[in-house]
């Protein structure tokens, strides 16, 4: 039975590619996946956010106490460290193209134009055989119309396929008001693929331990 078909444009030898999971951390998962019949596999995803973050945390770090006596102005913490960035992520998406023969996809999850750009592009640099765009934004600007955040998705896409040549995909969210316009406004953005996202995290409330935390919710289909 002829198993072949494409996505997003790149061959595969079967339907079946797994989406981001616990897997796909590491060149082992990745090739046992390949093992086990996948025609290509989608990478966890690189968060924009944690990269910020965790340089916000490095600068304090680097300049906490740095008055307090001459020695201290020129001390800085072993490399090992404080090496931050998606250079872990980029290395192992390197790696995992070297070690299997299927396409590797690289996930990005972004929270600024400069970042989408930015690292849509690394990862292409890194040898990724496509990109999912994991775009999720909560709209708690009660001036931001749903109009407006409908655009943001839009413009995000554009920006990134006029800045990398690889094949993008790009999750929808399960709120818009109109599903099948705005996937057709995706595509006709340039978008190589569409995929139905399954599994959003929700802000949730606990009333009676004052305390807020997420609530996951349903699996997606791709």
């Amino acid at each position: 039975m002829d198993l072949t078909t494409t996505y997003m444009g790149i061959p595969l030898k079967n339907p079946i590619v797994p989406s981001s999971s616990p897997l796909s951390e590491s060149v082992d998962g990745i090739r046992r996946m390949e093992d086990a019949g996948a025609a290509a596999v989608v990478m966890y995803s690189l968060f924009e956010e944690q990269i910020t973050h965790e340089s916000e945390t490095l600068d304090h770090f680097l300049n906490y106490g740095t008055e307090s006596f001459a020695e201290a102005l020129s001390y800085y913490p072993d490399l090992p460290t404080y090496n931050i960035g998606p250079e872990e992520y980029l290395n192992l998406l390197s790696q995992a193209k070297a070690a299997v023969d299927i396409p590797i996809i690289g996930s990005l999850n972004g929270v600024s134009t400069g970042g989408w750009i930015e690292y849509a592009r690394r990862i292409e640099e890194a040898g990724a055989d496509g990109l999912e765009l994991n775009v999720y934004y909560i709209p708690t600007n009660p001036a931001l119309t749903g109009a407006e955040v409908e655009q943001m998705y839009v413009d995000i896409l554009s920006d990134v396929k006029a800045s990398v040549s690889i094949p993008v995909a790009i999750k929808l969210s399960p709120f818009f008001s109109a599903t099948a316009n705005m996937a057709q406004r995706l595509a006709d953005a340039g978008a190589d693929a569409l995929v139905l996202f399954n599994r959003f995290y929700q802000p949730d409330l606990d009333l009676e331990a004052l305390e807020g935390g997420a609530a996951p919710v349903a699996k997606h289909v791709v």
